[in-house]
């Protein structure tokens, strides 16, 4: 176990190459924005990317006449995320409101990007989210960021290819799946139940599995990729199943070989966040009628099958020229009418409690899903009490190296134990060179 402590943190900045940042001390202009009769008015710029956006921020300008909002659609999470880091290291160019992914917060909120929210009685709605995607949001207890979504993960699996192989039912415990796995290899060279998905999809499995591979508290962390029972778990089941061949791990996640293969049913199934949903049916449409949804496996009989994967927030920058009408977007967003646009124009899985366990909601058929109520499935996902997920405060540079550690173990060149213990080191370094005090295990 090592322990190492620098005096004054320096901040990171979201790549592997990265510069120290010089950050803008506080957040814009604090007056009200408000006219004399109390309405809001003036010009506010929103980055965000994904369906219903456009339509929010027309809703927000319908409800408040006096408001422009300029909204800027971004190509994806990775591409906001870069460039507010850009723009925090320039000192300017950022927007007033930020969308991003709930792993990226923390960082942000470090490197005193965006500013907390609680200024603004952000912690008087906590009750009304569920509480995963909240609690990812809370750094040393405020808020920074308000949620836009939820994202339990689930088991998405192609009935028709689980049909084919002999395996009528979906898997209830990892055991069943492994078994499933073995069944669907045998239906072809190009047949698999999965393939090895990334950063994100490790690191709900690996908690659910209880491998805590990393814990924040304030300016310590404690890093354990391999040590703990539940990291254990996860490494040898996953070792099994690159061992065996039954993941395919030639293909990359949101790669066209992806899209192809969700296409054709040759890539039988997914553990994948709620969100996932609407991707599918962009994804694979010749596969309509053909997914489910069902619960994620459990490692025993009776355990925890709850944990989340992705999820995305409103923040509002350090840059923001009013925050308060910065604020009143990001509420109007997220717990007030835009919430509902963003569920019904834009596909988004709700983390408001209201919307997520209303009975219109809950009860909708999906004829993509064989007109299951897919809903009643994920809301009970989303509703589990699990202990609460934390990221690095540097998940950017996290995200980043991941591949270069973990991908040779997929490739069967090193065992993923091994590939694990030295990505640890690797953050366990880069958390020093930040200024962190860091025990690895």
């Amino acid at each position: 176990m090592r322990k190492s402590s620098f005096g004054l943190k320096v901040l990171a900045a979201g790549t592997a190459a990265m510069t120290v940042l010089a950050m803008a001390a506080c957040g814009g202009d604090d007056k009200p924005a408000q006219s004399a009769d109390g309405e809001l008015s003036g010009e506010l710029s929103v980055w965000g990317w994904g369906n219903g956006m456009k339509e929010l921020a027309e809703a927000f300008e319908e409800a408040n006449p006096g408001v422009t909002v300029e909204y800027a659609a971004q190509s994806n999470a990775s591409d906001a995320a870069m460039k507010l880091t850009n723009a925090i290291a320039a000192g300017k160019g950022a927007p007033d409101v930020c969308m991003l992914e709930d792993a990226m917060v923390s960082q942000f909120a470090v490197q005193e990007g965006i500013i907390e929210l609680d200024q603004f009685g952000a912690q008087d709605y906590a009750d009304d989210f569920v509480a995963g995607p909240w609690g990812k949001l809370q750094v040393n207890g405020k808020a920074y960021g308000m949620p836009l979504d939820s994202a339990p993960e689930v088991l998405y699996y192609n009935k028709a290819v689980f049909d084919k192989a002999g395996v009528t039912e979906a898997p209830t415990t990892w055991d069943e799946y492994y078994e499933a796995a073995k069944k669907i290899r045998e239906l072809g060279e190009d047949y698999y139940i999965t393939n090895n998905a990334g950063f994100q999809p490790f690191t709900a499995q690996a908690w659910q599995a209880g491998g805590h591979m990393w814990t924040v508290d304030g300016e310590n962390l404690t890093i354990d990729m391999t040590k703990s029972e539940g990291m254990q778990r996860y490494i040898d089941f996953t070792q099994k199943l690159i061992d065996e061949d039954l993941i395919n791990v030639r293909i990359n996640a949101w790669s066209d070989d992806w899209n192809r293969s969700l296409n054709d049913g040759t890539l039988a199934s997914l553990t994948i966040g709620a969100w996932m949903a609407t991707n599918l049916k962009s994804s694979a449409p010749e596969q309509s009628g053909n997914w489910r949804v069902a619960p994620l496996p459990k490692w025993t009989d009776g355990g925890e099958n709850g944990s989340e994967d992705g999820g995305s927030s409103f923040t509002i920058t350090a840059q923001a020229k009013d925050t308060t009408l910065a604020w009143a977007f990001v509420e109007f967003a997220t717990h007030g009418e835009g919430a509902q646009v963003l569920t019904d124009e834009g596909g988004q899985f709700p983390s408001l409690k209201s919307i997520l366990n209303s009975d219109e909601f809950i009860n909708a058929d999906d004829e993509y899903f064989g007109d299951q109520k897919i809903n009643q499935v994920l809301v009970e996902a989303a509703n589990q009490d699990i202990t609460q997920f934390q990221y690095l405060p540097y998940t950017q540079y996290a995200t980043t190296i991941y591949p270069d550690y973990t991908g040779p173990a997929y490739m069967g060149k090193v065992r993923l134990e091994d590939a694990l213990q030295d990505y640890g080191e690797a953050l366990a370094e880069y958390g020093e060179q930040q200024g962190y005090t860091v025990t690895l295990k």
